[in-house]
């Protein structure tokens, strides 16, 4: 699996988080929570990074995403009761048109799960 280390890494960060703070809060608690369990996991992490999008190898736009780790993975974070379909096609929509090839669904729900996403072979980086 591509990057199959750093996003276990970050899944057992995420599943750290989930077990001390349990469900209920606000989803910047949970990203802000997170964020300290990643650095004190060894990993390098940006919040609120904006990232270019590309058509046909031209910067067109920009995409905010919540969490980029060690400049590979992306993470989007939710803390709704339940996901919405269109949780998973924003995270992809983000892999498939900015540069980063990989990236992480978390849901601090209350049955917390996580989706690994990796953007479609056409869109890769070579």
């Amino acid at each position: 699996m591509l990057y199959e280390d750093v996003t276990n890494s970050i899944i057992g960060a995420f599943y750290t988080v989930c077990n001390k703070l349990g469900y209920g809060f606000l989803e910047n608690v949970y990203s802000s929570a997170l964020a300290l369990e990643l650095r004190r996991h060894g990993h390098h992490v940006a919040r609120e990074v904006v990232v270019p999008v590309y058509y046909d190898g031209e910067r067109i736009a920009h995409y905010r995403v919540d969490f980029v780790t060690d400049d590979v993975i992306a993470l989007e974070v939710k803390s709704t009761a339940v996901l919405n379909p269109s949780d998973r096609r924003q995270l992809l929509n983000c892999l498939c048109g900015t540069p980063l090839d990989v990236g992480l669904l978390l849901h601090f729900g209350p049955k917390p799960t996580f989706h690994r996403l990796i953007a479609p072979k056409r869109f890769r980086r070579a």
